[in-house]
């Protein structure tokens, strides 16, 4: 384990990190079997230069998706003991952005749409809903005596989000949004049990034992956190911005997503390393169910930024490749290879899909 975190904390000129290379909807496979050679070409070059560096699975019902994991551990943010659904990606914004993450409790509220159904609701993408600063703002201000009186305070960060700082985000696991888009958000939830979400055995959880002391905290701030749920939907129903947004046939802003809790692993923040790279392309493509615009983004991906880690491994420059699905993420880094390896890549070439699928 020790060899791992010391290869992985060694440095690489550029790391190239592909959120939803692999994805668990029906259409990808066949998407991805459809797409031209010519789509992944430079990818298929970059991984014959390439030995796997590490590889990170679970389950794909974790809190956390394999991408957000990997870029955790990228940007020292987790350890090994850091539990499901908890890395702190808003107590990061609040000391970039506030100069205030230290070791507190802080979390992500984005403001967002459920789209209602006979039987679930379902978590539109909060980039639809176009909020403005100023309605951003006024709904803050509507929220915030609900969180103060439970001493939760919230800070305008964004028009699509906020940060919330309090106790009880420190240890209280919650869903990334990329796990929730698009799908029924009740099995995501705080507090929901992962057996809940599949129709396998629970997974045991990664979090180090704390007593019935920790288990009472957590079971207080999934309480909380639902009431709170509960109220802004009620706040919200009725507020005026939805009556304007109405009127010019916009979506209300019919709830909240809590994601993003915890605390910085130490008071003093690492830098985040400005080499990583992660684009969104393949997501939005696939939260959008298009798979058409799949198939381009990975031909854009390969013809952009997959072109420019290919030059600058053929360069000599030392890289890095993560390929990410929805149970694991696969680290790649340049090698050496032999002349026998050469050799035998000519008569037994990469099969890209043979990499994802496992993903």
């Amino acid at each position: 384990m020790s060899a791992i975190i010391a290869s992985l904390s060694s440095p690489a000129s550029q790391h190239l990190l592909i959120p939803f290379a692999a994805c668990s909807a029906e259409s990808w496979l066949p998407a991805l079997q459809a797409l031209p050679p010519a789509s992944t070409q430079r990818l298929a070059q970059l991984l014959r230069g390439m030995k796997p560096l590490h590889t990170d699975e679970a389950s794909a019902h974790s809190l956390s998706p394999p991408h957000e994991r990997a870029l955790a551990r990228a940007q020292g943010l987790t350890t090994v003991e850091t539990p499901d659904g908890l890395i702190p990606w808003a107590a990061r914004q609040a000391a970039d952005q506030l100069q205030q993450g230290g070791t507190q409790g802080w979390a992500w509220i984005t403001p967002c749409h459920w789209a209602m159904g006979r039987e679930h609701a379902t978590l539109s993408d909060p980039a639809a809903l176009a909020l403005t600063e100023e309605e951003s703002r006024t709904l803050l201000a509507a929220m915030q005596p609900y969180f103060e009186t439970d001493g939760i305070t919230l800070h305008y960060a964004a028009p699509g989000r906020w940060l919330a700082e309090g106790a009880l985000f420190r240890t209280l696991p919650t869903a990334s949004l990329d796990r929730v888009l698009g799908r029924n958000v009740d099995a995501w939830l705080p507090g929901t049990r992962q057996a809940e979400r599949s129709a396998g055995p629970p997974q045991a959880s990664s979090a180090p034992s704390g007593g019935s002391a920790l288990h009472e905290v957590k079971s207080v701030g999934v309480k909380v956190l639902t009431r709170l749920q509960n109220e802004m939907q009620m706040l919200l129903y009725t507020h005026p911005l939805n009556d304007k947004r109405a009127a010019r046939r916009q979506l209300p802003v019919n709830s909240i997503w809590i994601s993003g809790t915890g605390a910085l692993p130490h008071a003093t923040v690492p830098a985040t390393p400005g080499n990583i790279s992660v684009p969104r392309s393949l997501a939005e493509a696939v939260f959008a169910d298009d798979w058409t615009a799949y198939a381009q983004a990975w031909a854009a991906l390969d013809a952009g930024e997959v072109a420019r880690l290919l030059a600058s491994q053929q360069a000599g420059e030392t890289v890095r490749l993560t390929l990410c699905g929805e149970r694991s993420a696969q680290t790649f880094q340049t090698s050496r290879p032999s002349l026998r390896t050469r050799i035998s890549s000519l008569f037994a070439p990469l099969r890209l899909l043979d990499v994802l699928q496992p993903l």
